[in-house]
This record gives structure tokens, C-alpha cells and sequence, in this order.
């Protein structure tokens, strides 16, 4: 198919989602995310003011869309608390310095469209963010405010305008709309709900989860998840247009908000546009998102929804736990992996100031074929190698850079 064709497909495909208001739902993105990753509500750390301000946001946008309160005593909040906790996000060390003497409050947001239907899709994203860093901040400076633009403001928006695509259309399906908090502490708010939901938990049909989907690159998507139930690959063939260029796991398992619904049973989907060097730091901010990118998502899973309407109840399939077998470790290289790659090795799509990598001159884009005695073909070998070194350890890495192998020195 030449490119000419697929960008043509790829706007009939659009239109049929948007209508012709695709460009008031970007400015209507442009907006939520704004204000989300404004200074006003300083990172949006669980439990602190400018989550709430975030929350009561969430809420008014449900309210003008139309969607109906689920929340605690018919409103759109589902408030909890919990002590810190291990964070999937953070390194061993960070996990060790966790306050665990003080419960931290939290509130999901969740919204419903009412079809009468027996079964409900729960379309989900977290609002939280690092506050001013600190746990799970890759920024090497002074405290400062981490906006999180990408990080999960796109995905809060992007499930308004999913919200707003789906109201009174494809109504063998009612729909639960979640912002969840607590989310880069440990997936707080969607464990919570999945153990006290305000809807029957048996009738979830099935859970599309939005983390990171504002940072678009060259037409890549990741999905997660596609092994959870039978009918995900089919429907993804149909929905995704050939512009666009998928990465898939099979595992319903991972660190963010899908893992509670699946650990229920419940087929899932995780939709991310990539890891960036921005990824945790001050920087993820609103100059850097792409909007289009974020309507394309959003295009896809509507279409998604729209094919399956008619298909009732989605079988669900257990996944291997990937991470089950992920190793642990206890040094970190200091880069960022390029999820989206998949050649022969893993690929660095940012290396953080200070640490081993950037220190022994390991650049972007660089890929990591052999660490230590460990030959490194993908994610998964790169950390078993990485999980043979602790704190102090010494090691040669290897790395294609340009066609080219360099061996650096690095120490760990």
C-alpha cells in the first residue's frame, strides 16, 4: 500500500470518529492538559492540593460531557488512603527511604454512561504526578515542579474525548470513566477500586488504560496486553490504520493501572506512545506534546470499541506474567530503553546525567548488545545482565552505534 493511500484511509478513518470536530476536541485537549500541567497544581502529588484542584477538574469536565456521578455518595469521587508503599516505578534504594508511618488520601474520578446494557468497558487513565520530584524523579538537580504533561495528563484528556465519542453511540456497553489517583505510588487508586468498585466488578466487560499517550514519534504505538483475551489481535487489525506502527506484548501484567483490572480477570488494553528523554523530569511539559498523535489514539480505541459493540461479554485469557520473571536488581545503567525498537539488542532513548552510562559515554540512540559477559538480544536479557552487578561493580558494555560496535568501561 503506498503512503499516499494510507494517509487518505487514515483520514476517512479519523472523520468517522471525530466528525468534523476533530480540531475542537484537540483545542479541548489543549486545554485540559494545560491546565493539568500548570504550575498551579505543582506536580500533582497524591494526596496534596494540586491533586485535588486536578480531581475537581476531572469532575467538572464529566459534568459538562454528561456522564453521570459513580463516585462516593453520588458524586464523581471514590476517596481512599493508604501508607507508602513499594513503588514499581522507583529503584531499590528509593524504595528503602519510602515514610511509611503516614497515610497519604487519594480520590479516583469516575464518571458513567448509563445504556442499561449488562456490561460496562471501564476506559481509565491516572491524573497523579511527583509533586516536586523526589520518590521516582529521574531530574539530577534542585527540587522542581514536574508538570507531567505526558506523564499522565495525554491520558486524562484523551479519555474525555473518548468519553465524550462514545456517549449515545455504541450502547450494547455502559461505560465507566476513571481518572485514578495514586497511581505513580504504586497503583493505589485502580487496586483500590478493583477491591471496593461502585459498580458490580463481575460486569466490567473489558479495561483500556491511557498512560502516556501524548508523545507521538514517526506513526509508533505500543499496546499491552493483547494476549488478555482472543478477539484483541483481530480487533486491532481492523481499528489500527496502516500508518501507524504497532508494538505489542502479550502479558496483562505491568506497571500501571490495567495490571488491577486484569489481576480480576478482566481482559485488557495499555496504550503508550514511547519512552522520552523527558520521562520523570521537569520537563515533560506542554511544548513538547503532539496533539495529533493523541487524536490518533483516541481514533483507535474508538474504533476498537465501535467493532466490538455487538460481540457482547469479551472472553478473557491468563497471560504469563512477564514480569514474574523479570530479575531484580540492585544498580541501575541510567538510561531510558526504547520500547518502541525492535531489532536485535535494546536501544537507549535517553541517558540521565551523572549516572553510569552517561558517565562512561554511552549516548541516545546507542543499542546495547553485550553487557558484561551477557550478550544482549532484547528487554529482557539487557536486565538479566543488568541484575548480575551491584553497587560499585565494574563492567565493559557494548553497544552498535551507527553500524558501528564501541565497547565503553562502565562503573556501576
Amino acid at each position: 500500500m503506498n503512503r499516499l493511500y494510507a494517509l487518505i484511509l487514515f483520514s476517512i478513518i479519523a472523520i468517522t470518529a471525530f466528525g468534523q470536530d476533530k480540531e475542537v476536541a484537540i483545542r479541548e485537549m489543549k486545554r485540559d492538559i494545560k491546565y493539568l500541567a500548570s504550575d498551579k497544581l505543582k506536580g500533582r502529588e497524591t494526596g496534596t492540593p494540586g491533586a485535588r484542584l486536578a480531581a475537581e477538574h476531572i469532575a467538572l469536565r464529566y459534568s459538562e460531557i454528561g456522564l453521570k456521578p459513580k463516585g462516593d455518595n453520588d458524586t464523581y469521587f471514590q476517596g481512599f488512603s493508604r501508607k507508602p508503599q513499594r513503588n514499581p516505578h522507583a529503584s531499590e534504594e528509593e524504595n528503602t527511604q519510602l515514610d511509611t508511618s503516614k497515610a497519604i488520601f487519594g480520590k479516583n474520578v469516575i464518571g458513567y454512561i448509563d445504556n442499561g446494557a449488562a456490561t460496562t468497558i471501564v476506559v481509565g487513565a491516572h491524573y497523579d504526578h511527583l509533586g516536586y520530584g523526589g520518590e521516582g524523579s529521574l531530574h539530577a538537580g534542585e527540587d522542581a515542579i514536574h508538570n507531567g504533561a505526558d506523564d499522565n495528563a495525554s491520558g486524562v484528556a484523551a479519555i474525555l474525548q473518548i468519553a465524550e465519542l462514545v456517549k449515545n453511540r455504541y450502547k450494547n456497553n455502559n461505560y465507566l470513566i476513571m481518572a485514578f489517583s495514586g497511581e505513580e505510588k504504586g497503583l493505589w487508586g485502580s487496586n483500590f477500586f478493583t477491591k471496593n468498585p461502585t459498580i458490580p466488578i463481575e460486569s466490567v466487560n473489558y479495561m483500556i488504560n491511557l498512560d502516556m499517550v501524548g508523545r507521538m514519534k514517526d506513526n509508533k504505538l505500543a499496546i499491552n496486553g493483547v494476549g488478555t483475551s482472543p478477539v484483541w489481535n483481530e480487533a486491532l487489525e481492523k481499528a489500527v490504520p496502516p500508518i501507524i506502527t504497532i508494538n505489542t506484548t502479550e502479558s496483562g501484567v505491568g506497571p500501571s493501572d490495567h495490571t488491577s483490572f486484569y489481576l480480576k480477570d478482566i481482559p485488557v488494553l495499555h496504550f503508550f506512545t514511547g519512552q522520552h528523554e523527558d520521562y520523570h523530569k521537569p520537563s515533560d511539559d506542554i511544548e513538547k506534546i503532539n496533539y495529533q498523535g493523541i487524536a490518533t489514539v483516541v481514533d483507535i480505541i474508538v474504533s476498537i470499541i465501535k467493532e466490538l459493540d455487538d460481540d457482547g461479554e469479551l472472553a478473557f485469557t491468563k497471560t504469563k506474567d512477564e514480569t514474574s520473571d523479570t530479575p531484580r536488581f540492585k544498580v541501575t545503567l541510567g538510561v531510558m530503553p526504547d520500547y518502541m525498537f525492535d531489532g536485535k539488542g535494546m536501544r537507549i532513548d535517553g541517558v540521565t546525567e551523572g549516572k553510569p552510562a552517561s558517565n562512561a559515554g554511552i549516548k541516545a540512540g546507542d543499542i546495547v548488545i553485550k553487557m558484561g559477559g551477557v550478550e544482549v538480544i532484547d528487554m529482557m536479557s539487557y536486565m538479566k545482565g543488568l541484575s548480575k552487578f551491584e553497587k560499585g561493580d565494574k563492567t565493559k558494555v557494548t553497544i552498535n552505534r551507527d553500524g558501528k560496535e564501541k565497547t565503553f568501561k562502565v562503573t556501576f
